[in-house]
């Protein structure tokens, strides 16, 4: 991803948050992680996430998605080698409409449909979210999510995030961006 990209997304991310009346200092602004996966896709497919806190214990987040822009499915497996079970993670909706795609039946119907769809997504029992609304994944379980028209701003909660570690079902994401001057 060029830095142009980043910066850019960075700052719109900082609108969102604003929307959403959560206050991010400074420092905080200038680490806004923006994830592209590595596809260079980021209006389709990316994630912006402020990480507040990530210890041996728990971890805190706040995740922006654009409008439509989806993050790809994944699990958060076991990690036998860390003594880890998997990362639980509770997604709570801050702003703006967030659609989760879980195991579970189909939903017929469903809102969102991304970019490599038919090779790269597996899971479509949806659960919408919007402001003040949450739900919990449980580790190993796949899951993908959509933001709707206006976007939206989540808060996760959840237990040491290993992001390195994270199963994504399409084989050419890169969890870890690669940053270009």
């Amino acid at each position: 991803m060029k830095r142009t990209v980043l910066e850019s997304a960075r700052k719109r991310a900082l609108e969102y948050y604003k929307k959403a009346g959560i206050v991010i200092t400074d420092e905080e602004a200038a680490n806004i992680e923006v994830a592209d996966f590595g596809l260079d896709m980021l209006d389709n497919t990316g994630l912006e996430i402020v990480v507040y806190i990530n210890t041996d214990i728990y971890c805190a987040k706040e995740m922006v998605l654009f409008p439509h822009q989806n993050c790809p499915e994944h699990r958060h497996a076991p990690i036998p080698e860390l003594g880890c079970d998997g990362k639980m993670e509770t997604f709570r909706c801050r702003y703006g409409t967030v659609y989760l795609y879980v195991e579970g039946e189909e939903t017929p119907d469903r809102v969102c449909h991304p970019v490599k769809e038919d090779t790269c997504y597996t899971v479509f029992h949806e659960i919408k979210l919007t402001a003040g609304q949450q739900y919990t994944i449980v580790p190993n379980t796949r899951h993908w999510f959509m933001a709707g028209d206006e976007g939206a701003v989540i808060s996760e909660f959840s237990t040491t995030s290993r992001d390195e570690y994270d199963i994504f079902t399409d084989k050419d994401i890169k969890r870890i961006p690669e940053i270009e001057d």
